[in-house]
């Protein structure tokens, strides 16, 4: 049925907000919202809890307000509500949201003649949604859109009603109602659900099996065992980071041009899923951490805790976020090594430092150029403005050759010439890397960088030819 066809209806058409014109919930984001703001303030929920559901509501939303101007719209449904209103149709919002909130959403969309919504003292939801509905317009008088079970109520008293949702929805609004029209909602299936905790991002985490590899123990079972333990409580873990880092960062996601599309920013997953997910995967990470050693669990923890410190503030100011970025890079390698105890070396670490310094100024400066040909001058949510990129790639490229000269330094060090039978092989390492790092560079200054480098390099045919070339150079030295 096309959307965009108005009904022959005379009668107001009352839109429930969450769920339905947004595909998110209002109170669950705004409850993520204030434990990014003011997370003490969620030791007082019983508190507000105590005054009743919309007490709780007023209580949260005046803490934790929604970011409407960001907030996802169904499109398709938005189209069909414009084409009504054309048509001649009165439109009210009718939400269990706070007052405030469904206002300012009215005044976003610039559709709505009327909006009911919870006060402080009444929680407009299910039968109270109703009654209120009957008492404005009286019984049938009124069209209803809704999205869920709860509103079966509301339909029960509506002349026709408008499901958002699957057909099994609509079938039992059917039961209640006569169904005038469904707009299907996509679902969060296994493949969303991969994106969400972006597996792929796993990748990073083979830095953990690093320390095994260049002590030459890769092939002992007990180091192998260990590290791919290590590799998956890691990747548990950091799939548990990355969501909630999304969950955190959704009023800067949403005006990003890609990071939108986020399942999370689109709301195509529910926040509330997203917090138990979060709190699941955790759960497994240290279950696995917990059966390596105490030095890893160490290790695990120390990470988590600096990734909370970069998500709730240090990503927030200039250059101190790509400094942490390189550390928790950095951290990784340092994880492989608390599993196998195989420590590492001051030159593992200090080319790990600067390399991974120069990527993570490689992201921020593709994020702020990003910004920069949208026309803002700053980027959300991060402490740079447009002035900085020049800098920014100063330090970048600088940074990038910092990690080149460690290594030669260190191929020519009495060290490399322990590990390995030709050491002067690995020489070959350090034009292929310069020419890496410029290249990387080079395309990102040209706006045709990645989010991502690390998921640049792994979809870019030259960077990965060129790590083959620097495996190849590697064996023979060996």
């Amino acid at each position: 049925m096309n959307a965009l066809v108005a009904t022959e209806s005379s009668l107001p058409l009352c839109v429930d907000l969450d769920g339905t014109l947004t595909p998110i919930d209002t109170l669950h984001e705004s409850l993520v919202g204030l434990g990014r703001v003011a997370p003490l303030s969620l030791l007082l929920t019983p508190l507000w809890l105590a005054r009743g559901k919309a007490g709780f509501k007023r209580a949260v939303f005046e803490r934790s307000p929604t970011d409407v101007e960001a907030l996802p719209l169904n499109r398709e449904l938005l189209a069909w509500l414009r084409a009504e209103r054309d048509a001649g149709r009165s439109l009210v919002l009718v939400t269990a949201s706070d007052r405030a909130t469904a206002d300012a959403v009215a005044q976003r969309v610039g559709l709505f003649d009327e909006v009911i919504a919870s006060d402080g003292s009444t929680n407009v939801s299910g039968a109270n949604k109703r009654d209120a509905l009957r008492a404005r317009f009286g019984d049938k008088g009124f069209d209803y859109v809704g999205n869920s079970g709860v509103d079966l109520p509301v339909w029960s008293a509506a002349a026709h009603a408008v499901v958002v949702g699957p057909s099994t929805l609509a079938r039992r609004a059917a039961g209640v109602s006569t169904v005038q029209r469904t707009f299907e909602t996509p679902r969060a299936g296994l493949k969303t659900w991969i994106r969400a905790a972006r597996i792929h991002q796993w990748v990073k985490n083979l830095l953990i099996f690093v320390p095994a590899l260049l002590a030459h123990d890769i092939t002992q079972a007990p180091v192998l065992l260990a590290a791919i333990l290590a590799f998956v409580s890691f990747g548990l873990c950091a799939s548990s980071v990355y969501i909630f880092n999304d969950l955190i960062d959704l009023p800067s996601d949403r005006r990003h041009p890609r990071k939108r599309l986020r399942p999370f920013a689109a709301g195509v997953i529910p926040a509330s899923h997203g917090v138990v997910a979060g709190a699941l995967l955790l759960l497994g990470s240290v279950a696995l951490a917990v059966m390596i050693n105490g030095w890893f669990l160490l290790a695990l923890a120390a990470y988590y805790v600096f990734t909370w410190a970069y998500s709730l503030a240090l990503k927030r100011f200039a250059l101190i976020d790509v400094m942490t970025l390189a550390g928790l890079y950095t951290m990784r390698i340092i994880a492989g090594s608390a599993a196998t105890l195989l420590w590492p070396s001051f030159w593992l670490l200090g080319f790990s430092v600067f390399l991974f310094l120069s990527l993570g100024i490689v992201k921020r400066f593709a994020e702020l150029e990003d910004s920069r040909r949208e026309g803002k001058l700053t980027a959300h949510g991060r402490g740079y403005s447009a002035e900085d990129l020049p800098l920014l790639q100063s330090l970048g490229t600088a940074a990038g050759y910092s990690a080149v000269v460690v290594m030669a330094l260190y191929i020519n060090s009495a060290v490399s010439d322990d590990l390995y039978t030709h050491p002067k092989s690995l020489w070959m390492l350090c034009p292929v890397m310069l020419f890496w790092i410029s290249r990387v560079w080079l395309m990102t200054t040209r706006g045709l960088m990645h989010d991502d480098p690390i998921v640049f390099a792994l979809k870019d045919r030259i960077s990965l030819a060129l790590a083959a070339l620097m495996g190849i150079g590697i064996l023979v030295a060996i």
